[in-house]
């Protein structure tokens, strides 16, 4: 819901910011060179038009609209800060300052955000409990997404990086496809989850995007189940599970009507174990801290994604964390930003990572 609301907020400015963006790029000089003004207005309407077009035909609408949106901000920004200093000065500048920062910084600030997206680092906490006989090394990722910033192979490259690392568990709560992935490339993934040799194996729970809830795809939610069962995966919904000193809970994704509560599923668990909740969405840290989970780790936030909407779903109610860790009563709560993205091939003010827990007496 929150994307539609922010969709729809977004073309709203968008039209809005269209009209002064056509002024804005007319006060370069060689557009006032033409004289004809009905000319030079089709001319800026063409120009701004394709400056919308292009990145939406190659990049896609979402992207474009991203785009689009930091252009119009760091024109505003830009117009605002030489205004007042042209206003100080009392005469007019010699340059149009303020179109070629605006190119400039958003040129920079773009292709920054673009790579802390595409680009995948190692996040490390270290966790203590006396629960466990000996240290585990945990991994986990959420919001993989395949299809956006990788494809099954690409996938599987980052899988490479994560084996490197001799991870005991691999812990995957959420999102790991969507209505976008295509079926050889949820297939390649699965494949590549399929090679980890860890000791306490790879286990997964569904996202919001897991079960095409968006969007026609060329494969079903049984088909991921089988894919990932068949290479070893652990398919956990509103389930738990024990290995070694462990106990694994995958929740149903919030958006299920009928999931249980997670004191439901803990009741007569074995509460000397390690109990690690996958829970994709952080929505529910009043109640999950009043059990005796150990650990819930999320994703579905995006690190907040772009910072003009960074802690968006925290100051609405819908998420009680954007990022990072918390505790709370003696619980620990992990959000990551995922692995990769939805549809929006820029992060700001967060990146692309998965996570890497140290768990175990220090």
């Amino acid at each position: 819901m929150i994307w539609i609301i922010g969709f729809i907020i977004v073309s709203i400015l968008c039209l809005m910011g269209f009209i002064y963006m056509v002024r804005a790029v007319g006060r370069f000089g060689i557009f006032k060179s033409i004289r004809n003004k009905w000319l030079r207005r089709l001319i800026l309407v063409f120009i701004n038009a394709a400056g919308f077009a292009l990145p939406c035909y190659f990049l896609g609408i979402i992207n474009a609209f991203a785009i689009y949106l930091h252009v119009l901000a760091f024109t505003l920004l830009f117009g605002l800060i030489f205004g007042i200093i042209r206003k100080r000065r009392g005469t007019e500048f010699k340059y149009y300052y303020q179109g070629w920062c605006t190119m400039v910084v958003s040129a920079v600030y773009l292709l920054v955000a673009n790579f802390l997206c595409m680009h995948v680092w190692q996040t490390d906490y270290t966790l203590e409990t006396d629960k466990l006989s000996e240290n585990v090394k945990a991994v986990f990722f959420a919001d993989s997404h395949i299809g956006t910033t990788f494809d099954g192979e690409g996938f599987a490259k980052e899988i490479e990086k994560i084996k490197e690392q001799n991870p005991d568990i691999v812990l995957i709560p959420g999102d790991y496809v969507d209505s976008d992935t295509k079926r050889e490339d949820m297939v390649r993934a699965c494949e590549a989850l399929g090679s980890i040799d860890a000791k306490y194996g790879v286990w997964y729970a569904f996202g919001n995007h897991d079960k095409s809830s968006y969007g026609p795809r060329d494969f079903t939610a049984e088909d991921l189940v089988n894919e990932l069962t068949k290479n070893g995966v652990h398919v956990m919904e509103d389930q738990l599970e024990y290995a070694g000193d462990l106990c694994i809970v995958g929740r149903a994704d919030a958006i299920t009507s009928d999931r249980k509560e997670l004191a439901e599923l803990l009741e007569g668990a074995d509460t000397s174990k390690y109990i690690i909740v996958m829970d994709h969405e952080p929505t529910d840290y009043d109640k999950e801290s009043k059990t005796a989970a150990d650990l819930v780790i999320s994703g579905h936030t995006h690190g907040g994604q772009l910072i003009p909407i960074t802690y968006l779903g925290v100051w609405m109610g819908i998420n009680d964390r954007t990022y990072g860790y918390e505790r709370r009563g003696n619980v620990d709560f992990i959000v990551t930003s995922g692995i990769s993205d939805w549809a929006v091939d820029f992060k700001t003010g967060t990146k692309s990572e998965y996570v890497m827990m140290d768990i175990g007496k220090h």
